[in-house]
């Protein structure tokens, strides 16, 4: 038989019996009508999810995972602020029930109900997940991650301190609130899990304001894998900086009193807590899983019979605040309310067209304030003497610091982060002054942890900051790519729009580095950024365009809450001369504020018709130095600067070829994978010239001489221009 029909009748036949098991007695601050409150939440969550798994069978739900078992969560809830941000781990139901409990006006159990059905008047998601969350419950949305949600958490707890001290436009949380973060004790094994604490604690242990509820719900075991009695206690009890409660989550009146200590701690004491919960999972992990597959049915019984909800019956009925009859009468009434609105959530209208699934991949635009821009005097006194070289043509390294330096004194909302960025000023020097000038409260020296990283730029932004996080080299963002696709872009996707983590990602990359590198420090693939649905990829080849672009990024970031990641070609960082020494022709003038490149504009160099070559970042230096070899032969071409590499300025490069014999792609990326598959397919589709592509080999790249020999060169784009434009002629 179904296992939760068995613990359903095994509540309504104990109760009834008085057959209850034995713990406890009641004790603490919570007073009667709360502990009822709370179990009513229990009751709510328990019909939730045996209504959620009937639909399942129907047809007309489309996946579960079950909250019952850590019905506890709701006097979590209960001893926290509606306005502490939460983000929940997937089995707490309770939680956002109780909380909905604490919000006038809130319709909790019509809301999950039609995230059960995927309707597209579901309140958080729109119909695409059976996801927890809500705006008004201050819960962004959480779906079925792995530990994933841990590093934004802190993100979002050190943002509160930076708020009080200089407080952003579109602040989101009180000075005084916390942060909850709830997880398995399976997910805290996992690194992020580990990178996430470690990082709040490390915070802590130096003095910086961390206000951080931890909340470790722990059943015992992992899908099918048992989690070691005593490893959460050992592991997390005495860890620096990290301050440990534990709690009974089958008795509310214990789980409320080590919720309220807990809270406490973190409000007052504005550091991290961690709140270890003591749960049991029922019906198994999720949907069609049957736990006595690997569990033997006695242990599956015994777990079954210590059901939280029959503990609470117990408690209330000690308590004097509930009686049997009246626990089993709310348990009974709260099932048939659910069947009742179950059978009309499941009517409603669900997504069905493309158009209207992708519409919260890109998030809607917001008001924001004017901006005129730092005053003389404000730039002069964070400049210093790097204005008198202002009008002198600079690296592009130099321009990118000053358009920060910029950005910085116009917009107070953003803030930096990453390894090196402060005292150091980066590997490359980027970022050197930013941190005497703006504090490293704003340009912040973070630990070497990529998840960290991105994780407090997508807290932040939750409250109302424009993170701009560094990764120091292309290759060390996917030690953390899953903050981008599994957070960043699915955060308003699944919220609807409501939930946005708008940023600008800086990252140092691709390849052509003389006497330095090899394959973590030149890595010329960004497939795993490009395919990520909603996230604008740009990277400029110049300092002028990098200037402008970088602009552009901040303000599509703090405008239209884009979340925009900023490719630098790190061997153009320093790049002076262009086609002999000392000429200095890749040095520019820094741009006045007031410019920007927007988004989707491609840059022209010349206006030959024989040849259009199209590339981007080192390929266009190459492209330059090859465009004025090929004049010499008789071949006039003008070169394509993409700028915006996802998604393609397809209107603005068609436009910017038209009237071309040929076309050329030069593709710094591999041959799988990169860029030009893109672009052939788009001149294929849309054009009838003849093109071609030249691109790097499917290769890591080496430390050495050969550093360059897998990836185009000018010579390389001269023999494959002359080669095409021979064959046209």
């Amino acid at each position: 038989m179904d296992r939760a029909q068995i613990v359903h009748e095994n509540f309504l036949r104990r109760v009834a019996a008085g057959d209850l098991p034995q713990g406890h007695a009641p004790s603490g601050p919570l007073s009667p009508e709360l502990a009822v409150s709370i179990y009513r939440s229990g009751c709510l969550t328990r019909a939730l999810d045996r209504t959620s798994r009937a639909m399942q069978s129907k047809g007309q739900g489309f996946y579960t995972i079950g909250s019952s078992g850590h019905e506890g969560m709701a006097a979590i809830a209960a001893a926290l602020r509606p306005t502490d941000m939460a983000f929940l781990h997937y089995r707490d139901a309770a939680f956002q029930i109780q909380r909905a409990e604490q919000v006038p006006g809130q319709t909790i159990t019509w809301d999950m109900l039609l995230s059960f059905a995927c309707s597209s008047e579901d309140p958080i998601s729109g119909g695409r997940h059976k996801v927890l969350g809500s705006k008004a419950l201050t819960i962004p949305p959480q779906t079925s991650t792995i530990a994933s949600h841990l590093p934004k958490a802190v993100g979002a707890a050190y943002s509160i301190g930076l708020a009080k001290r200089q407080p952003p436009e579109h602040k989101q949380l009180p000075d005084d609130a916390i942060v909850l973060c709830s997880f398995g004790d399976a997910s805290a094994n996992h690194s992020t899990a580990q990178g996430a604490i470690n990082t709040a604690s490390w915070t802590a242990y130096q003095n910086i304001p961390m206000p951080l509820l931890w909340v470790c719900e722990d059943n015992g075991i992992g899908i099918s894998t048992k989690t070691p009695t005593g490893w959460i206690a050992a592991n997390f009890s005495s860890r620096p900086g990290l301050k440990y409660f534990s709690c009974d989550g089958l008795d509310i009146y214990e789980t409320f009193r080590a919720a309220q200590e807990a809270a406490e701690y973190v409000r007052k004491r504005r550091k991290p807590a961690f709140l270890h919960i003591r749960t049991i999972r029922l019906y198994g992990h999720a949907g069609a899983d049957v736990p006595t597959t690997y569990m033997a049915k006695a242990e599956v019984e015994a777990e079954e019979a210590n059901d939280p909800l029959l503990h609470a019956v117990r408690l209330l009925e000690t308590a004097g605040a509930l009686s049997p009859s009246q626990a089993l009468d709310i348990y009974n009434r709260t099932g048939e309310r659910v069947d009742r609105i179950a059978h009309e959530a499941c009517s409603r209208p669900r997504l069905d067209n493309a158009r209207d699934v992708m519409a919260s991949l890109i998030p809607p635009k917001r008001e924001c304030a004017p901006s005129n821009g730092p005053t003389a005097e404000e730039r002069a006194a964070a400049f210093g003497g790097d204005m008198k070289q202002m009008d002198q043509p600079q690296i592009m390294s130099r321009l990118i610091n000053w358009t920060l330096t910029d950005l910085m004194l116009e917009h107070r909302e953003i803030a930096m982060m990453g390894e090196d960025i402060g005292r150091k000023g980066g590997v490359y020097g980027v970022t050197q002054k930013l941190a005497n000038r703006f504090g490293r409260a704003r340009v912040i020296d973070t630990l070497l942890d990529e998840q960290s990283i991105l994780g407090l730029g997508l807290g932040m932004a939750q409250n109302g900051f424009l993170p701009i996080p560094e990764i120091q080299f292309l290759a060390y963002y996917h030690n953390a790519e899953d903050q981008i696709r599994g957070e960043g872009a699915t955060l308003p996707f699944f919220s609807n729009g409501q939930y946005t983590n708008p940023m600008v990602l800086r990252i140092a990359g691709l390849g052509y580095q003389k006497g330095f590198g090899g394959h973590f420090h030149n890595d010329n693939s960004f497939a795993a950024i490009r395919d990520v649905p909603g996230v604008i990829l740009a990277c400029p080849s110049n300092g002028a365009n990098a200037a402008m672009m970088l602009r552009e990024a901040v303000r599509l970031a703090r405008e239209e809450q884009r979340l925009v990641i900023f490719l630098e070609p790190i061997a153009l960082y320093p790049m002076r001369d262009l086609h002999e020494q000392g000429d200095g022709l890749w040095m520019q003038r820094y741009p006045d504020p007031s410019q920007r490149l927007e988004f989707g504009q491609v840059s022209v160099h010349g206006d030959g018709t024989d040849l259009a070559i199209v590339t981007f970042g080192n390929g266009t230096y190459l492209s330059r130095q090859a465009q004025a070899k090929l004049a010499g032969d008789g071949i006039n071409a003008r070169v394509i600067d993409l700028n915006w590499l996802s998604p393609l300025p397809e209107e603005s490069l068609l436009e910017a070829a038209a009237g071309c014999a040929n076309v050329l792609i030069v593709d710094e990326t591999r041959r799988t994978g990169g860029l030009a598959e893109a672009l052939m397919a788009l001149f294929t589709e849309r054009s009838d010239v003849p093109h071609a592509r030249l691109v790097a080999e499917d290769s890591f790249i080496p430390t050495g001489p050969a550093y360059a020999v897998t990836m185009p060169s000018a010579d390389s784009i001269i023999a494959a221009a002359r080669s095409l434009v021979g064959e046209t002629r």
